[in-house]
């Protein structure tokens, strides 16, 4: 089948992760848990920038639950129009510290401490699909890219290895991945 549109390929992708059986979803989800926990880059890391995960994205639940106890975990919260909207990371140091909030997202509230410093921060990206150049396709928002274009940190994706593929789409604006954690190995990615 060949898609070629960012629209037909985020559902192209949203399909075959929603097909996944939850007992298969959750047995891939503890080996790219493990495998992310287990790296260099985690263990040096002093903070961790995670997005909390929904339905058919890699769950990053028992990331956070380790990490709360290990590092300063900070999550997103998305204010603005999706079209201009921005992205902030507030600390956080339990699930029950996140509300429902835009599109149904888990975030903190911006009552949470605000942090715009990063040094020494591991950002986990979300994505429907990376390719082996480390480019992502996203949930279409613009959120991760209007916030990563300042980020000096390393930006780290997490996906299935079903949704890697060779080559995606993308324009000046991405920013690609510095590393991908999947359920087979881990890809770095140059320059």
């Amino acid at each position: 089948m060949r898609v070629s549109t960012k629209k037909q390929l985020r559902a192209f992708y949203k399909q075959k992760r929603a097909s996944m059986p939850a007992e298969q979803k959750s047995h891939l989800d503890s080996l790219i848990t493990k495998r992310f926990l287990e790296s260099d880059e985690y263990k040096s890391c002093k903070m961790l920038l995670c997005f909390v995960s929904t339905g058919i994205e890699v769950s990053t639940r028992q990331l956070m639950e380790t990490a709360f106890a290990e590092k300063t975990v900070l999550c997103p919260r998305c204010e603005g129009s999706v079209s201009e909207g921005i992205m902030r990371f507030y600390k956080v140091s339990s699930f029950g510290e996140l509300t429902p909030g835009t599109m149904g997202i888990s975030e903190p509230s911006a009552e949470a401490p605000l942090v715009t410093a990063f040094e020494g921060a591991l950002c986990v990206l979300p994505g429907l699909a990376f390719d082996r150049k480390g480019y992502r396709l996203g949930f279409g928002g613009g959120y991760y890219d209007r916030f990563l274009a300042g980020f000096n940190g390393i930006k780290a994706g997490i996906c299935y290895e079903s949704c890697v593929c060779d080559e995606l789409e993308h324009s000046t604006y991405d920013i690609k991945a510095d590393m991908l954690f999947t359920d087979k190995t881990i890809y770095r990615f140059s320059e």
